[in-house]
């Protein structure tokens, strides 16, 4: 590991590195050790940059939230109709996008949600990300639409990732018709 004296970036790679370690070995896998490693940083980068591991889960987590509020804005943000907005959620599900980071996101994902379901504390990142990811859908769909369309894309992804026989696109497409008729 190379000495770094002056390295105004250490911080966010630390908080990137968090974020590829849980990817690889979910929260419980996660170390301060295992996390400087990764990032290249001496141990004690992570007591001085962070008040402990939760902390450190916070920032990762909230950072990977504004990405995932930057994707939703950045595939909704073209569709200029409701038609362009229910493909713009098929791209969201589908990764047409080409995103390639799904998989990764996914976890990361879960990783999340079971983190939240289990420390209150990192309920409110859950919560920011929802209501972003609403209020991007909103500017193309009615509130009630938008929450019955958000959940969809997460149950919608949930299978793609799982499920033996996953739903393809013409499903998405006619459950979005059903949940933001137009």
């Amino acid at each position: 590991m190379g000495t770094r004296r002056h390295d105004p970036e250490r911080r966010s790679r630390i908080v990137d590195a968090t974020l590829d370690v849980i990817a690889d070995v979910g929260v419980a896998g996660a170390s301060h050790r295992v996390i400087a490693e990764r990032a290249d940083v001496p141990l004690g980068s992570m007591t001085y940059h962070f008040d402990g591991m939760d902390d450190l889960l916070h920032q990762a987590f909230s950072r990977f939230a504004e990405r995932g509020v930057a994707r939703f804005h950045r595939v909704l943000s073209g569709a200029d109709d409701r038609d362009a907005a229910r493909a713009a959620v098929v791209d969201l599900i589908h990764g047409t996008e080409a995103d390639p980071n799904t998989d990764r996101d996914l976890v990361l994902t879960f990783e999340l949600y079971t983190l939240a379901a289990r420390k209150p504390a990192f309920r409110q990142i859950t919560r920011d990300w929802m209501a972003a990811s609403r209020r991007e859908l909103e500017r193309h769909f009615t509130p009630d639409e938008a929450r019955r369309v958000d959940a969809l894309i997460e149950g919608v992804s949930i299978h793609r990732s799982l499920d033996l026989d996953p739903p393809d696109v013409a499903f998405t497409r006619d459950a979005i018709a059903v949940n933001a008729p137009g």
